[in-house]
């Protein structure tokens, strides 16, 4: 099926080569990266987590997400979601690699990815959260390719694939919940030493992902013309509401915890994001976006004649999208770790070096996301031309 991704507009050829040159740029600042080390981030001994891992923990949300389709067609037989699934379960594959990708450009020389598996260690999340990372992307690109071959044949999937089908649904819980426990395993972090942190985690992704792929989506139909279905979206859009309203419930819940509580290593952290702490506050403006956003988002989506207006949705997405980003690809981090358990204050900036990584990494996320929605819609587009011929 490969073969349908070679057939193409200029418009087609054009995005696949700008993204060949931002992978290009990429790889550049990624050898100086290789050749003078995490010198050249903003990390430091206080902030050993930045932009890299906090990119991996938002695009694991985005995978998971794939889930809120899966579940509800192959269990449940909601066949609106016929046309859309599909492309949930690419998105899932194109998130996967770019959270491999980020998690190696992490590591500072690519081949200490090698130790995780020549010298597992097993009371490591990591190892754990790299495994299962893997099993899920391999299980989605084989199912996602053996029922888009079969939809191609005009035949039902084979029956092995149900049972990996139905193993993706609490794998894809088990990635982002393990991908918490990567925090709130630390003690001395007060501001992820919290048991509610995996269901923030989860709930975020159910909000974030669902958005993405409502976005996509829209664009896909802009540009293609196939229409996955107003039903199918409208679902995906209430979906979307009910996850974001419990994200910005889960805050309210950590903000009353910690400050009715007045616990100093814990409060200091959200007064650091929210209100800065001894005159630094460059992640205030941020926080305060993030939350607007979100309460905005809620505003737009919960009345449905608002939600169902494409022009509004789109709006509505790019807020939630914007919500969840911010709160864990910019305040996850850097509130974990500043103030640090000495209640030092060491701010965290990228650098530009680091966010030309992070570009090219999106880059290559972004190509294999178009080689395969270019594959899917090859194949869509033989099943109607067949069913009208």
């Amino acid at each position: 099926m490969l073969e349908l991704a070679l057939r193409g507009s200029r418009a087609y050829w054009g995005w696949l080569g700008l993204l060949v040159l931002t992978i290009i740029a990429g790889a550049a600042a990624y050898a100086q990266q290789v050749e003078l080390g995490l010198s050249i981030t903003g990390l430091s001994r206080d902030v050993t987590f930045g932009l890299y891992v906090a990119q991996f923990t938002f695009m694991v949300g985005v995978a998971a997400s794939a889930v809120m389709l899966v579940l509800p067609y192959y269990l449940h037989h909601y066949k609106d979601f016929g046309r859309i699934v599909i492309l949930g379960e690419f998105l899932a594959i194109a998130a996967v690699v770019m959270c491999i990708l980020f998690v190696t450009v992490d590591l500072g020389k690519p081949q200490r990815v090698l130790n995780i598996l020549l010298h597992p260690t097993f009371n490591s999340v990591m190892f754990w959260d790299f495994n299962v990372l893997s099993g899920y992307m391999l299980l989605n690109l084989v199912v996602g390719w053996v029922t888009l071959e079969a939809e191609r044949k005009q035949l039902p999937p084979p029956g092995w694939a149900k049972p990996l089908i139905y193993f993706s649904i609490p794998l894809a819980v088990s990635i982002h919940t393990v991908t918490a426990f990567l925090y709130c395993g630390m003690p001395g972090r007060g501001f992820w030493l919290t048991a509610i942190l995996a269901p923030r985690f989860l709930v975020s992704a159910f909000a974030a992902g669902p958005a993405v792929l409502i976005l996509l989506c829209m664009l896909v139909k802009r540009l293609t013309g196939f229409d996955t279905g107003q039903r199918a979206l409208m679902t995906l859009a209430k979906i979307v509401t009910y996850a974001i309203i419990l994200h910005l419930f889960f805050f309210l819940l950590e903000v009353f915890t910690v400050f009715y509580s007045a616990i100093p290593s814990h409060t200091s952290h959200f007064i650091y994001l929210y209100f800065g702490l001894h005159g630094h506050s460059n992640l205030v403006p941020w926080m305060w976006s993030a939350l607007a956003m979100g309460a905005a988002a809620v505003v737009l989506l919960i009345i449905p004649r608002w939600r169902g207006n494409p022009a509004l949705l789109a709006i509505s997405c790019l807020l939630v999208f914007g919500c969840t980003w911010i709160d864990k690809g910019l305040g996850m981090m850097a509130g974990g770790f500043i103030p640090s358990p000495l209640h030092q204050i060491t701010e965290y900036i990228p650098t530009g070096l680091e966010i030309m990584i992070a570009l090219g990494i999106y880059a290559v996320g972004a190509l294999i996301l178009t080689v395969l929605y270019k594959v899917a819609l090859g194949v869509k587009a033989e099943k109607a031309a067949a069913a009208h011929g």
